[in-house]
Formats: structure tokens, C-alpha cells, sequence
């Protein structure tokens, strides 16, 4: 494999993983594995904990950006990990014994629709209003969708990070930016437990491919997160949505078109 081809293929996929990750909140291994198996021919497993360990260093250096800017909800934060941990792993066992179809396109379809729902609806809710919210509604809130996101993304493989995105703005009536730095702040702990699962059980991965990955979506993570914390509500949806769609419309085309 030529060295070209496997600097641009990992910029690429890094630039698309680190946009979404610090405009949305989006998990880096919805972009970046779908490119390393299709463009570099990777194993799918591998690629995943590519995705996963690149995902780590890009959220965050996203939830700090947006934790400095006070945009961030850790205590709720850390309510929903626990929860999102403890029923990934309930999901992943009631999968592995039910004989069920796996929703693979499920975060994909997902990433298009949220995308377009953000141009189309935007979410502009206030701080006030987020904040105007009893606690106790925040941590019952917390537990019951850490319990759902958790489940469906142990089920189904997918959507953890965009799961979070809608439910924190649509049920929780979260503010857009305080919603993506608790997504980037959850998904940082998520990745690092999914990262050191892949490369415990499965083989070791290509050193390059992994430094370039998670350098470039590091980057570019660190760029849209601060573009994103200065930018005004309107152009923060607007420009969610369109990262959103437009990942979306490219991993359809690298899932569906080039096989």
C-alpha cells in the first residue's frame, strides 16, 4: 500500500471524524472505519479500534474546550457514563443471545436525519431555560437515557454519539453547545474502554495508520470545537447540521456504492 494513498486516506478520514466529533459530538468510528476497510482494505475489527483509540484524544481535547468555555455538565455527565457503560455491556450480552438482525446502517441513516433535522429545527434553547430545569428531573433523565442509549448501542453495535446528541436537546431540553461537551465529555471515557477491548482481544494494529488517524482527528476536533463555542446559535446548528448530512450522505456512499 502506497504511502500516499494511506497519508490521504487517514487525512480524510480524520478531517470527517474530528468535524463531527467537535461540532456534534459524533463517534469517530462511524467515519474512520468505514474508510480504512473500503480504502485500505483494513479488517473491520481492527479498524474499529483505530476509529475508537482516535476518538479518545479528539473528544477530549473537545470536552475540555467546551468545559473551558462552561459548556459542559459533568455532574449529569457522569451519571448517564455509568449508566451508558453499565448497558452497553447488558445490550452486547442480550445480542449475543437473541437471534436478531443487526441494525448496522442504524448510525449512518441516523447521522443524515439528525443532520438535516438540525438546518431544518434548530435547537436554541437558552442556558436560562436549560438551567431552569429541576435537578431532579436532570437525574432521573440522566439514568433512564443512559439506560436506552446504553442498551441500543450494545445491541445494535452503533449511534452512541448521536443517541446522546437527541436526547440531550430533544428529552433533556438541553442547550446545543452544553449538549455536544457532555456527549464529547461521555464518548471520551466510552472510546478508551472500547479502544482498550479491540486491541486486548484482537490483533495489534498498523502503528502508521493509527498515529495519522488519531493526529488528524485530533486536530480537526480541536478546530471545530472552537469554532463551535464561539460561534452564535443559528450558525452552530447550521453548521451541525451540514457536518452532519453531509458525513452521513458519504458513509451511505462508502456502505452502499463502493463494494
Amino acid at each position: 500500500m502506497s504511502l500516499v494513498i494511506v497519508f490521504l486516506v487517514t487525512f480524510f478520514a480524520g478531517m470527517g471524524a474530528g468535524l463531527g466529533t467537535g461540532f456534534a459530538g459524533m463517534s469517530a468510528a462511524a467515519v474512520i472505519s468505514p474508510m480504512l476497510i473500503t480504502f485500505l482494505n483494513m479488517e473491520p475489527y481492527t479498524a474499529v479500534g483505530i476509529a475508537l483509540a482516535s476518538d479518545v484524544l479528539a473528544s477530549a481535547v473537545s470536552a475540555y474546550t467546551y468545559h473551558k468555555n462552561k459548556n459542559l455538565d459533568i455532574p449529569n455527565g457522569l451519571l448517564m457514563m455509568a449508566m451508558v457503560l453499565l448497558f452497553t455491556i447488558v445490550g452486547s450480552y442480550v445480542s449475543s443471545i437473541v437471534p436478531a438482525q443487526t441494525m448496522g446502517g442504524f448510525s449512518t441513516f441516523m447521522t443524515l436525519i439528525l443532520g438535516i433535522k438540525f438546518i431544518v429545527k434548530p435547537v436554541m434553547t437558552t442556558k436560562q431555560e436549560m438551567e431552569a430545569i429541576s435537578k431532579q428531573k436532570k437525574i432521573i433523565g440522566s439514568i433512564l437515557c443512559g439506560v436506552l442509549i446504553g442498551f441500543i448501542c450494545g445491541f445494535i453495535g452503533a449511534g452512541g454519539g448521536m443517541m446522546m446528541l437527541l436526547i440531550l436537546t430533544s428529552v433533556l431540553g438541553y442547550e446545543l453547545k452544553t449538549a455536544v461537551g457532555t456527549s464529547v465529555f461521555i464518548m471520551t471515557f466510552t472510546a478508551l474502554t472500547g479502544a482498550i477491548s479491540h486491541f486486548s482481544l484482537g490483533q495489534t494494529p498498523d502503528v502508521l495508520v493509527l498515529v495519522l488517524c488519531v493526529v488528524f482527528t485530533f486536530i480537526w476536533a480541536r478546530i471545530a470545537a472552537k469554532f463551535a463555542n464561539k460561534a452564535k446559535p443559528e450558525t452552530l446548528n447550521r453548521a451541525v447540521g451540514i457536518v452532519l448530512a453531509v458525513l452521513g450522505i458519504v458513509i451511505l456512499g462508502f456502505n452502499y456504492l463502493v463494494k
